[in-house]
């Protein structure tokens, strides 16, 4: 999911320089909610490598990859770009009807992929991977991004299940157990919370997540589970927050996206790198091997509230 958070503010980019351009988006199956947030993209075209892969002797399998193809081989594009720089990314692209693009040898997360593409651009491995993606998208279509990246995505309505009033979401889950954040700490910042009138949201998605986030409700008073949600529910559920608290964890670039207040934890990986844009709304605290302390995380919380 992150990988395609991080490709909103290229759209915006281009959405400016070249508002000729429509975009359609190749994403992972369970992520095809995430490219159309943004107005520039007119269609996502889903791909189901995770699924695929797991039944590679499949008939089926390779009846979907086959429609697949053809989907990709029946329209004439002007440019396929591969911004996620990877095998699995890369070898669809070549199944595309259009000439293939991305970064080049030097500058790619697997550089077997650059391989694959007929236009390369060099692009520094020590920007971001919001500026790198900027880059790329500026090299491929001729253009200089310039000032602050923009996301430029709508959060849709409120959901009604919603407190009615102001409410903070905690994104306790993450992909990696290193990258959790200790449910005690979890606790305290929620009563915390409370404390200064927020009612306490907490959402999961696996079924683990769903025990933590049962574990944590049951001992934070008042606190809502949130039901499952499609990740356009999520946006809806994030934009309206009036705090959100996460880990390193899709949802929380999601929030870092639709601009509301945030703060990032990190525990075991770098922010520098893959950390939140921060502005005047958005701060990362933590790093490789710490662990953040509570009353770190509300004294950033309530700077980033007050902007």
């Amino acid at each position: 999911m992150g990988d395609l958070i991080h490709t909103w503010p290229a759209l915006t980019d281009l959405a400016h320089h070249r508002p000729d351009v429509t975009v359609s988006w190749l994403a992972e199956e369970g992520f095809a909610d995430i490219p159309g947030l943004h107005p520039l993209v007119s269609r996502t075209i889903p791909i189901a490598w995770r699924r695929w892969r797991k039944a590679l002797f499949k008939a089926a399998t390779w009846r979907e990859i086959a429609a697949l193809r053809h989907t990709l081989a029946a329209t004439r594009w002007e440019l396929v770009l591969d911004a996620q720089g990877l095998l699995k990314s890369a070898i669809p692209g070549r199944w595309a009807n259009g000439p293939l693009a991305g970064y080049d040898r030097a500058s790619i997360r697997e550089p077997l992929a650059s391989r694959f593409y007929e236009r390369r651009y060099a692009v520094s491995r020590k920007l971001s991977a919001i500026e790198r993606n900027r880059q790329l998208f500026g090299a491929a279509f001729g253009y200089r991004p310039e000032g602050a990246p923009v996301f430029g995505i709508r959060c849709g309505e409120r959901l009604p299940w919603l407190p009615a009033g102001d409410y903070a979401v905690l994104l306790h889950a993450t992909s990696r157990d290193s990258k959790l954040w200790p449910e005690a700490h979890w606790i305290a910042l929620a009563q915390a919370l409370q404390r200064q009138g927020l009612a306490i949201v907490i959402p999961w998605g696996s079924a683990a997540e769903r025990e933590r986030a049962q574990r944590l409700a049951a001992v934070i008073p008042g606190a809502l589970l949130a039901p499952r949600m499609t990740l356009r529910e999520a946006a809806a559920m994030l934009g309206h927050a009036a705090a959100v608290i996460g880990v390193d964890t899709g949802l929380t670039h999601l929030a870092n996206a639709l601009d509301v207040p945030l703060v990032a934890i990190y525990t075991d990986t770098d922010p520098a790198l893959t950390g939140v844009v921060e502005t005047a709304r958005a701060a990362n605290i933590g790093r490789v091997g710490e662990i953040p302390a509570v009353d770190a995380v509300l004294a950033l919380l309530a700077r980033v509230r007050g902007a």
